[in-house]
C-alpha cells in the first residue's frame, strides 16, 4: 500500500504517469508496505498467460528475493524510477522516504533494487549512473544500506499512516534498529539470485 497523501498523475510524456505528493512526507516516513492485496506471480504463472496481461506484468512489477513477480494493487506500481531517488527499499517488505518529499514532488525508486529483468537507460539526471543493471544490488547494496542507516531514527519521529499495515511484530523490529538495538538487515537481502 502506498502513502495515503499521494495520488496519481500524468508526469510527462517522457515518463508517463507518477505518483506524487499531495502534502509534505518528512523524511523517516514509511511509503509503501506490502500487503495482502498486492499480487506475487511465478515465472510459469507468467509463462501461462496471454502476451497482452504478460507485457502488464513485466512493466508494472517488481522481482523479489523468491524469483517471484510482485505487482502492487493501487498506484504504488506507477512510482518512476531516478538515480537520486527519495524513497528506498528495506529488507522488511517496506519503503522508506530517505529526504523530505514535498507536496506535488514525485515518489521515487531507484530501479536498480528492483531487481530488473534486463538493463535500460534511464532519464538523464547529471548523475555518474546512466544505466539500471539487473545486478545493480550486488553493487550499490553498501550505499542503500548507509542510506537506510542514517534514516532509521527518524521513523520514530514520524506519523507514520502506514504503520498498521506493517506485519505483526515489525513495528518492534523497527524501533530496536532505529534505537541501535539491533543490526538492520542489508537491502541486499532482497537480490534475485538467477538459478545457476
Amino acid at each position: 500500500m502506498i502513502h495515503p497523501s499521494t495520488e496519481l498523475r500524468f508526469i510527462s510524456p517522457e515518463i508517463g504517469f507518477g505518483v506524487v505528493a499531495t502534502e509534505f512526507i518528512p523524511k523517516g516516513t514509511i511509503t509503501w508496505v506490502l500487503d495482502s492485496l498486492d499480487r506475487s506471480f511465478t515465472m510459469e504463472q507468467i509463462e501461462a498467460m496471454h502476451p497482452m496481461l504478460q507485457h502488464h506484468i513485466h512493466t508494472y512489477t517488481y522481482r523479489d528475493f523468491k524469483r517471484n513477480h510482485v505487482l502492487c494493487w493501487d498506484h504504488g506500481r506507477y512510482v518512476n524510477h531516478s538515480f537520486r531517488s527519495n524513497c528506498l527499499s528495506t529488507a522488511y517488505d517496506f519503503e522508506i522516504a530517505i529526504r523530505d518529499i514535498l507536496p506535488g514532488e514525485q515518489l521515487t525508486d531507484d530501479y536498480g533494487y528492483l531487481n530488473v529483468l534486463e538493463p535500460f537507460e534511464a532519464v538523464d539526471e547529471g548523475t555518474e549512473r546512466k544505466v539500471v543493471y539487473p545486478d545493480d544490488l550486488l553493487k550499490f547494496h553498501q550505499e542503500w544500506d548507509a542510506e537506510l542507516l542514517a534514516v532509521f531514527p527518524f521513523i520514530l519521529d514520524q506519523n507514520q499512516p502506514l504503520k498498521t499495515m506493517l506485519p505483526q511484530g515489525l513495528w518492534e523490529k523497527i524501533q530496536s534498529i532505529a534505537l541501535g538495538e539491533e543490526k538492520m538487515n542489508s537491502i541486499l537481502e532482497n537480490y534475485y539470485r538467477p538459478e545457476p
